[in-house]
């Protein structure tokens, strides 16, 4: 039988199964195993059982301006114990430090009167909001979900590539992915000890109810969502649906006197905590947008009254602003006095003159993104651009330097992927969730892999026609009982000298038990009936009583 993984070819990037050809690095022993015997056709078989359970499940996203199933490929990816411990310890370590940068960003501005970032860093970010400056949510938590994008370097090192922190996307397919995967492979589930993500919708419930206005006991929590034409509306209806919360859109809120209420069969119901998955931009149309319609007036002055927690909070945007995270790293020295578990990719900023020009000077080397770009959508990859895709980026980088960073290009990282009834390496990154509900910062086990589906396809976002794979978390290996210690126990060792020279005979009993016995027969022979018994048992032969047994017999 042909090995599955016949042929595979490993390149200059770090592969994730893979050290060496049919050499699998030590998490991926026990997938590599199980895998293996298999023929092509029986893989392909089942991953096309895998793509219509999706469709069965309604699993989508809207790509080319239409609804498409999402790419789920067979093969997963695995992270083993003590790699997922560093990034969990990194990405707990960045929220930390994003979250208290916020804070002073819309409060006191300490970071930058200590010259650690400059003012006009933030202020002329399209995502810096004055309206929310002085807004104190309940309980300090500003980022309730973010999602941290991470690649894996030639040297096999995880590097953050952006920050999400306003309503980053993807987690519903971390769910479906693994119930789907564990219908069509069970067998490779029995056989991992792999940590689950089915927590997640109760932990984020749980941190969006914490943060609730002050003195509310059972706050009313919704998700508001911009409609069923959203990219993403498919997840915002099944995080509803599994948290139990209610799914709303902007015409089903209505704002009156600094309380939001909802709108039922009922009447008005009042609303505590709106989990929004909409811009800043369409939130509110009395501070921005005023064309909107799909978000509620006066939201924000609400919030602002201590009279309902909106999550993620407004103005985030500015701490995920590509040119921000440069500055990230000083943040982790700057607010947490530590040393950054997870590294940036090397990052040239260009509102710096020399910087620009040298970048403007090296543009077929570099890739060049806008700093609030999502999806994926505008970044050039320099080395793959043509002349006038160049000639043209020129032109809006001299135009507007501030809205544009360049980073070295990264080799991603390859993970196998079934392609056309084969096994091929296609480029990954992941993007691991965290929950913030102000005592703790909870990451979510494995988190997003994206996949690249075309042949050398760098851009791996699901808006540009990516797909996704099941990621799992391996348990760290049980801890091994140590023995119970042995109790002090007193030995009493015995040798023939101890024992006496003859056995002893048996032993008679007590003197007197032989004289008892034989007074107790002789009492027997002179009286057969037996003394003091009922009369039912001393009856004559007509059924009468026998003389002198009329009494009852003392007991």
């Amino acid at each position: 039988m042909a090995d599955l993984f016949d042929g595979y070819p490993l390149g200059q990037q770090w592969d994730e199964m893979f050290a060496a050809p049919g050499q699998p690095r030590p998490p991926y022993t026990g997938l590599f195993s199980s895998l293996q015997p298999m023929s092509g056709e029986e893989l392909a078989a089942r991953a096309d059982v895998l793509s219509q359970t999706y469709r069965d499940a309604g699993v989508t996203f809207a790509h080319a301006g239409e609804e498409q199933p999402f790419p789920l490929d067979i093969v997963p990816r695995v992270i083993g114990a003590e790699e997922w411990s560093l990034i969990e310890r990194g990405v707990a370590q960045r929220v930390h430090a994003l979250e208290a940068f916020l804070a002073d960003v819309y409060g006191a501005g300490q970071v930058f009167a200590d010259r650690v970032v400059p003012r006009s860093v933030v202020t002329t970010s399209a995502h810096f909001h004055r309206a929310a400056h002085g807004l104190v949510p309940p309980n300090g938590v500003r980022v309730h979900v973010a999602g941290i994008d991470l690649v894996r370097d030639e040297a096999g090192d995880f590097r953050v590539l952006e920050d999400n922190l306003r309503s980053p996307s993807g987690v519903s397919y971390v769910l479906t992915n693994r119930v789907a995967m564990s219908q069509v492979l069970p067998e490779l589930f029995a056989d991992h000890r792999i940590q689950p993500v089915s927590d997640y919708p109760a932990r984020l419930l749980a941190a969006l109810k914490a943060s609730a206005p002050t003195g509310v006991v059972d706050p009313t929590v919704v998700l508001l969502t911009p409609g069923v034409y959203n990219s993403a509306y498919f997840e915002h209806a099944l995080l509803a649906r599994q948290m139990g919360i209610e799914l709303v859109e902007g015409r089903d809120l209505v704002c009156s006197g600094g309380q939001v209420s909802m709108r039922t069969t009922d009447g008005q119901q009042r609303v505590d905590v709106i989990y929004r998955r909409i811009d800043d931009d369409f939130l509110d149309p009395v501070h921005f947008r005023s064309d909107s319609v799909i978000g509620c007036a006066g939201v924000l002055n609400a919030a602002r009254a201590g009279r309902v927690t909106i999550a993620n909070a407004v103005g985030n945007g500015v701490a995920d602003d590509k040119l921000l995270y440069t500055w990230v790293p000083d943040l982790i020295r700057y607010y947490l006095a530590e040393e950054p578990v997870l590294a940036n990719a090397d990052t040239y900023r260009l509102d710096d003159v020399d910087a620009a020009e040298w970048v403007l000077a090296n543009l077929d080397q570099l890739v060049l993104k806008p700093v609030d770009g999502s999806g994926g959508k505008g970044i050039v990859i320099g080395p793959r651009a043509d002349q006038r895709t160049l000639e043209e980026l020129a032109v809006k980088v001299r135009a507007s330097p501030r809205d544009w960073i360049a980073q070295k290009p990264i080799g991603l990282s390859t993970s196998p992927t079934l392609i056309n009834g084969r096994i091929a390496p296609r480029h990954v990154d992941l993007r691991p969730f965290a929950i913030n509900d102000g005592s703790d910062v909870w990451v979510l086990p494995g988190g997003l892999t994206r996949v690249a589906l075309p042949e050398g396809e760098l851009v791996v976002n699901s808006s540009q026609g990516g797909g996704s794979k099941d990621t799992w978390v391996i348990s760290p290996p049980r801890p091994v009982a140590e023995p119970a210690p042995e109790h002090d126990v007193t030995r009493i060792e015995f040798t023939t000298a101890d024992l006496p020279a003859e056995p002893p005979g048996q032993d008679p009993g007590p003197a007197n038990d032989n004289a008892i016995a034989q007074s107790q027969q002789q009492q027997q022979l002179k009286d057969p009936v037996p003394r003091n018994l009922g009369p039912s048992l001393r009856t004559g032969p007509d059924g009468g009583s026998s003389s002198g047994a009329t009494g009852a017999s003392a007991c």
